[in-house]
């Protein structure tokens, strides 16, 4: 595969992926305002277009599969949610003690 062939795989990629994130952005904006659901499928349909949104931002704009070689960028990405998940818990569980011995 030549550098022109290479280049011109990378721009179907990222076309693609921008086209998928508007339908995906429309789709949590129409679920938002026309809120065909209750507000728990509201909340968990959104919950699923933000992950579906995650999913396609890895494929095809950061590249990340499930390839030998990109396996350790896979690693590293889902290390760092966690330990962004581990703070976020950790903050929510400080604050919610504050609130109920001040309450």
């Amino acid at each position: 595969m030549n550098d022109r062939d290479e280049r011109a795989q990378d721009l179907r990629m990222y076309f693609t992926g921008f086209a998928a994130a508007i339908v995906l952005t429309a789709l949590s904006f129409a679920t938002a305002i026309l809120q065909p659901f209750g507000p728990m499928g509201i909340f968990a349909s959104l919950a699923v277009l933000a992950a579906v949104q995650v999913v396609v931002h890895f494929r095809f704009f950061l590249h990340i599969d499930f390839s030998r070689q990109k396996r350790e960028d896979l690693q590293l990405i889902l290390f760092t949610g966690l330990i962004i998940a581990i703070m976020v818990a950790g903050t929510v569980w400080v604050l919610g003690n504050l609130m109920a011995r001040m309450m």
